[in-house]
């Protein structure tokens, strides 16, 4: 069987055993003699898998037993505004850390509700970099600082979390799974699963909930944290397909070794990449600063542009696909999540290469 190698953003790709697990239970789940599409999100059997994924996420994540986790609906762009509904309270006014595309959408929203601060920005930079802060930047009156761990966009990637006198909120949509992260050093933190934890559909957000209070008022039951808490992510029908994919999803990676070791594979993957692009001595450029470059993904122009759509044509009748760049970026962005293999990585690779010695 062919199969094109994906390396999208997003919806990304998804382990081989996965897939063929879907396959193989797609008419009976659980032994129920229906699909999952077709099982009640409240019958014994998906009550008993939503727990064992709970688990699994637990697992992988070190997650502390006294952090909730919550599978909900709607995406990073819901969390914009369903975090500052629920933490800002009384203090109205947050600090954000601003590195790209995503992490000013999520200050944006979060105007509507109160004032946001930016307190360190590589805007002026061009993105190329986690700017320069310290403690003293944060506001101690802050409800929370927010940061994006990873810019799916612009390829700028933390590697510790940000120092904070104030609970620590964290947008880990594109890199969580993908690598160790302090879960108890955070007050926060959501991901939508469709980059490194499954298919698009359900959003993972573990936080402590002694950060919780009374949300603003007018905040709808469906975006409280702790009704969502209390109905165990069941307050309507959730999206159950998407669930039962996370569930698979993180059971095979802690069957594959867990997140240290395949965080040491994402490792391998981006190195392979940004030697490709560094040797190519401005043919393939990559702005990003080397301490600061992510291993999700790696946004790149050519030197010329106007091979840009050659690239794309001609990886495409490779097999290789989704490595076109993010609209408001332009250019063109390898996505590594979790199960795009090390061999999918050296096929671009040896790709890469090729189109420059053909065009260079």
């Amino acid at each position: 069987m062919f199969r094109s190698l994906n390396f999208s953003a997003g919806p990304s790709a998804l382990p081989m055993d996965v897939l063929l697990q879907i396959r193989d239970e797609f008419f009976d789940f659980a032994g129920t003699g229906m699909s999952v599409l077709e099982v009640s999100h409240r019958s014994r059997p998906f009550m008993d898998f939503a727990q064992r994924t709970e688990q699994g996420l637990r697992h992988a994540l070190g997650i502390p037993p006294a952090y909730q986790v919550l599978l909900l609906q709607g995406g990073s762009y819901m969390q914009f505004s369903q975090v500052p509904l629920n933490l800002l309270q009384q203090k109205k006014t947050a600090d954000y850390i601003h590195t790209g595309l995503w992490s000013g959408q999520a200050a944006q929203a979060a105007r509507q509700y109160g004032e946001v601060r930016i307190i360190a920005s590589s805007k002026e930079t061009g993105f190329d970099r986690v700017p320069y802060f310290d403690e003293t930047y944060i506001n101690p009156e802050a409800a929370y600082l927010h940061y994006t761990e990873n810019e799916t966009a612009h390829g700028v990637q933390f590697s510790v979390a940000p120092p904070t006198r104030v609970p620590l909120v964290c947008d880990a949509c594109s890199s969580l799974l993908s690598k160790p992260l302090d879960i108890g050093a955070h007050g926060l933190i959501y991901a939508s699963a469709q980059k490194n934890m499954g298919a698009a559909g359900v959003t993972v957000v573990v936080f402590d909930p002694d950060l919780l209070a009374q949300p603003l008022p007018g905040t709808p039951d469906l975006l409280d944290y702790a009704v969502q808490a209390r109905k165990n992510s069941l307050l309507n029908t959730p999206a159950t397909f998407s669930w039962y994919v996370l569930g698979l999803t993180v059971d095979w990676l802690n069957k594959s070794g867990g997140v240290s070791v395949i965080y040491e594979i994402n490792k391998k993957k981006a190195v392979l990449l940004y030697e490709i692009i560094d040797e190519s001595k401005g043919f393939y450029i990559n702005r990003v600063l080397p301490d600061y470059r992510s291993i999700n993904n790696i946004p790149f122009t050519l030197a010329d542009p106007e091979l840009e759509s050659l690239f794309l044509e001609q990886a495409e009748n490779n097999g290789l696909h989704g490595l076109k760049g993010h609209s408001a970026t332009g250019g063109l962005r390898i996505s590594l999540y979790n199960a795009v293999s090390l061999a999918a990585v050296q096929t671009l690779g040896e790709f890469m290469r090729q189109f420059q010695r053909t065009h260079g």
